[in-house]
């Protein structure tokens, strides 16, 4: 993938090179620099005080693309982002293979807030390296990825603990449902601990939403005392509701009020969930139409009763293009429902109306 000519510009790679072949410091699945020489140019940077963001980027449920569709297509797909993302930073940076579905890259250019900030977000909405369908021959998986930056010198001087800011970054993104990015700030992460993070699963959130359900009386407490949790776990922006009119309301917007009467076409189960909101068009075109309305790409619905009862639905809708609805995101949203539906049985709550 790489061509000699790309790297030289770079004193690094002009010194490993006339020693070593390029096909010696190059992974041999997908083309971008080996692990051993991205890292040794990182630590060749901050030797000569060269500025740099350090990005490492792990493709998200990789072990579901090897497990549903071989790892033929796993390698497939390695290679198609690989190259995507080397072209992507061309002119500006460099991307290596740490090793399985990770991904490291060096940008000289994006140094600065809030320009990682533009960078990053360009990356995830324009579709040309992630959040995106790669077509094969037998399928067409789409890709999400979540990453972690941190830059030198402005967050650290020292290799060692730049790597460890970019590790803590990733593992604060996946915990946060993945599919985003995660620039240090310090004020913000310098106390990550990893092994906390690992143990704010998805029973500790769980045991928080119970919590906090507990202390409120009445279905608008509930969800009130809940949503920051929310918004902070899985990135929603906002919690919408159906109530038993089959009018779908908001949490945050008290003027929001649309009739979705056909929702329920959608719940083979107690869970509905699809990125791609055009799958809606011709099961619930009702819904379909109130979603394109507001702009919303992403939904997932989660059926509020017991046994065969049903007393309505709680509604996650985002604009934010391509995200992906993961297991414990639902999770929570099914336990929430169950809570709202116990509510209703055991305390008389009712739905709010604005």
């Amino acid at each position: 993938m790489y061509k000699i000519e790309q790297l030289i510009k770079y004193h690094y790679f002009a010194d490993v090179l006339r020693t070593t072949g390029l096909e010696h410091i190059t992974d041999p699945l997908t083309g971008l620099i080996s692990r051993a020489y991205i890292l040794g140019f990182a630590r060749s940077l901050i030797a000569d005080n060269i500025p740099f963001s350090f990005v490492m980027l792990d493709l998200d449920n990789f072990k579901f693309v090897n497990d549903t569709y071989g790892h033929s297509t796993g390698d497939d797909v390695l290679r198609n982002v690989s190259a995507s993302l080397s072209e992507y930073i061309d002119g500006f940076g460099v991307g290596g293979r740490f090793g399985g579905d990770e991904l490291l890259f060096i940008d000289l250019v994006h140094l600065k807030y809030d320009d990682k900030k533009a960078f990053f977000t360009a990356l995830y909405n324009d579709g040309a390296v992630l959040r995106r369908s790669y077509h094969f021959t037998s399928c067409s998986p789409f890709i999400t990825g979540t990453i972690g930056c941190a830059t030198f010198p402005d967050d650290s001087t020292d290799y060692d603990e730049l790597f460890s800011m970019i590790d803590k970054t990733l593992y604060r993104g996946k915990s946060k449902g993945r599919n985003c990015y995660i620039i240090y700030v310090e004020e913000k992460h310098r106390n990550i601990e990893i092994k906390k993070l690992a143990g704010h699963g998805i029973c500790t959130i769980m045991q928080a939403i119970a919590r906090n359900c507990e202390h409120v009386r009445g279905m608008d407490s509930k969800f009130r005392s809940v949503l920051p949790m929310l918004m902070d776990e899985i990135g929603i922006t906002d919690l919408y509701y159906m109530d038993g009119n089959y009018i779908m309301r908001s949490v945050l917007k008290s003027n929001f009020s649309e009739d979705v009467h056909d929702i329920k076409k959608l719940m083979k189960d107690d869970i509905y969930r699809t990125n791609d909101i055009e799958e809606l068009k011709d099961m619930a075109p009702v819904f379909y139409d109130v979603m394109k309305k507001h702009n919303m790409e992403t939904v997932m619905v989660s059926r509020i009763g017991m046994k065969d009862d049903t007393d309505g639905y709680l509604i996650c809708a985002e604009p934010r293009s391509h995200r992906i609805w993961q297991e414990d995101e639902c999770a929570m949203m099914y336990f929430l429902s169950k809570i709202i539906a116990t509510g209703i049985r055991l305390e008389g709550d009712t739905f709010p109306e604005h």
